[in-house]
């Protein structure tokens, strides 16, 4: 698990420091600076006389910590430090306090301040470490903050990843070789809208399945783990074909959002439990890999409408599968990204392309090579910038 950086950098020895002061009265904005001087800081300080005056600042420029007056021309107590921390939440805030408001202070503290000065009664080593200790305890407080988000993640996605990339369900000694791989479109991010799912039924055939959901994020997801369960449910029922797409529809557009438009594309093959053919219904989805030891071709047999597009018939392909080959269902994820040093996108072609010279390797080193080789083809562009699933399906036994 990776933990994102908290937007706040450690103090270094030697490192000056960047403060604003937010002060109205001069005197004391002299004090200050002079506190700092007799503490041998090296602190470089801006001054800002109204809180108005501060918000331009920050906008301007990001300092290592504010210095915050409660008692400001345009704003008092806990409505000062709101108006800042609305503007830089992760900029450490110490506020000051007169005698008679050292209440403040301490409701500073419950409102997200790192620390409180009373007026008259801070000394030169006092301020420095009170500026100091705010920023680490700052960044201290973002780096629990990312971590906690960063386990929140990771929870959600393994949730996610049950629903979406199951276990496939296969009998005892089915003879059945199974690959799957799933990469999401960047790092941290919570798995999309593709799925997959294998399962054989007792007749002894095996039933594969790839989808894609439209789109990214909670919604998608979401939708894609319905379909999926959906669609194994309906297989062991009997239902095939254009039937089960069908109810695949139905499921679609009721759990997807209200008025959202969203559609989903599904590829389901069926390996006859003789190992001699498999039939195909494709829902909007793109073709398919043949892959043996010496060659990789395309197929894409004729296809039906995408889920969501109020389809009716979707055809089913019978198809020869000869021995020691296995079909690569895969999400156009893998080559709809740009390729090269342009905007020519990888395409079908240019994948095929990278599968040929990869065709010598077994089931499973293939697949993990035609991601790398397709990730490396979109390098320039920063890497493959969608969800990828594919899975690879070869009866071993015949």
């Amino acid at each position: 698990m990776r933990v994102l950086t908290p937007d706040i950098a450690p103090v270094a020895p030697g490192q000056q420091l960047h403060l604003l002061l937010v002060e109205d009265d001069r005197e004391d904005a002299i004090l200050v600076e002079e506190l700092i001087a007799d503490a041998n800081a090296d602190i470089r300080v801006v001054v800002a006389e109204t809180v108005a005056d501060a918000e331009r600042e920050l906008a301007r420029a990001r300092p290592d910590c504010v210095l915050l007056d409660l008692n400001l021309p345009d704003a008092n107590g806990i409505s000062a430090l709101d108006r800042i921390a609305k503007r830089g939440d992760h900029i450490p805030v110490v506020v000051l306090t007169g005698l008679a408001d050292e209440h403040f202070g301490v409701s500073a503290l419950a409102s997200g301040a790192q620390d409180y000065l009373v007026k008259g009664r801070v000394e030169p080593e006092m301020l420095r470490r009170a500026l100091l200790y705010a920023i680490e305890r700052k960044r201290a407080e973002l780096t629990s903050a990312a971590l906690r988000s960063s386990q929140v993640t990771a929870l959600e996605n393994a949730r996610l990843a049950r629903g979406l990339l199951p276990t496939p369900l296969l009998m005892d000694h089915t003879g059945v070789e199974i690959e799957a791989q799933y990469q999401p479109s960047h790092e941290n991010a919570l798995l999309g809208g593709d799925f997959y799912d294998v399962v054989e039924t007792p007749d002894g055939t095996v039933h594969v399945m790839v989808g894609d959901v439209a789109g990214h994020g909670p919604d998608a997801a979401a939708l894609g783990v319905a379909l999926r369960i959906g669609w194994r449910a309906l297989t062991f029922v009997g239902l095939r074909g254009s039937e089960r797409m069908m109810q695949l529809e139905r499921i679609l557009r009721a759990e997807r959002p209200v008025s959202s438009g969203i559609f989903a594309t599904v590829l389901s093959v069926a390996l006859a439990p003789d190992g001699l053919g498999f039939t195909a219904v494709r829902a909007g989805h793109p073709g398919m890999l043949l892959h043996g030891p010496d060659s990789v071709e395309w197929l894409e047999p004729p296809a039906g409408p995408a889920l969501g597009l109020h389809g009716t018939k979707w055809p089913v392909s019978e198809l020869e599968l000869p021995a020691g080959r296995g079909l690569v269902l895969l999400t156009d994820g893998i080559f709809e990204g740009h390729a090269g040093d342009g905007n020519q996108r990888l395409g079908e072609e240019g994948l095929l392309e990278l599968a040929r010279p990869l065709a010598p390797l077994p089931g499973r080193e293939f697949v993990r090579a035609l991601i790398r080789a397709a990730d490396d083809a979109a390098r320039s562009h920063g890497g493959i910038s969608d969800d990828v699933a594919v899975v690879r399906v070869e009866r071993t036994r015949r």
